[in-house]
This record gives C-alpha cells, sequence and structure tokens, in this order.
C-alpha cells in the first residue's frame, strides 16, 4: 500500500524558513511524480510544487517559485519541501501526493484543470503556520 506522512511543520516567523519532509513507501520514486500541496482555512487546495520521476523534473506554482524548493532522495524514500523567505499567506496545511507519472500525464499534471494536478494517493498533511 502506498503511505505518504509529512513532517517538519511548525510556527515560524514570517522570513523564515521551514522544510518539510515526506516520507514515502509502497511504490518507487522511479515511476511516480510526487508533490505537495497545502490548504489554508476556508480556501480551496492549491498545488504548490512537484518533482517527476527519476529524472527529478521539477514544477513550482507562481505563488512560490524561487522561495521553495522541491527535492528527493530516492534512497531514503523521501521527498522534501524547502520553504524560504516565508510569508503570512503561506499558512496552510501542506499535504504530500503522488501519482504514477502515465497517470500525470494522462491527467494534464500541474498544467492541467485539475486543483489535485492527477495526483491519487495523499498523506494527512502537516500544519504551517507564518506569524507577523
Amino acid at each position: 500500500d502506498v503511505q505518504l506522512v509529512e513532517s517538519g511543520g511548525g510556527v515560524v516567523q514570517a522570513g523564515g524558513s521551514l522544510r518539510l519532509s515526506c516520507a514515502a513507501s509502497g511504490f518507487s520514486f522511479d515511476d511516480h511524480a510526487i508533490g505537495w500541496f497545502r490548504q489554508a482555512p476556508e480556501k480551496a487546495r492549491e498545488g504548490v510544487a512537484c518533482i517527476i520521476g527519476s529524472d527529478g523534473l521539477t514544477y513550482y506554482s507562481d505563488s512560490v517559485k524561487g522561495r521553495f524548493t522541491i527535492s528527493s532522495d530516492p534512497a531514503k524514500n523521501t521527498v522534501f519541501l524547502q520553504m524560504n523567505s516565508l510569508k503570512t499567506e503561506d499558512t496552510a496545511v501542506y499535504y504530500c501526493a503522488a501519482v504514477e507519472i502515465t497517470r500525470y500525464v494522462e491527467r494534464g499534471g500541474a498544467r492541467g484543470n485539475s486543483t489535485s494536478w492527477g495526483f491519487d494517493y495523499w498523506g494527512q498533511g502537516t500544519q504551517v503556520t507564518v506569524s507577523s
């Protein structure tokens, strides 16, 4: 079974940094895309970043480009989201998600019409709070 467990959330002041981790199991990084999403109270879920397969191709939403970095360590089955220059509007529950690359492409991925970017498997989330 696919399992995704996020960690690393917390409270940080605006301008600070946090690194989220996603421990993954039940699938191979080689043929899956792994992404980070977030959902703030009373707001729709938003895709933040994703990394695709062993090539490590990445995609970022405009709201985080230049501030967040997604990376993976396949040997440790872990994906990271380094978040720098945090803003109060980054406050949200952050979720890790995974999908087979073939399905990701078929569904349009991050450039498709779905807010889930076509991802199938989801973690429970970790809270990130950025204070002013």
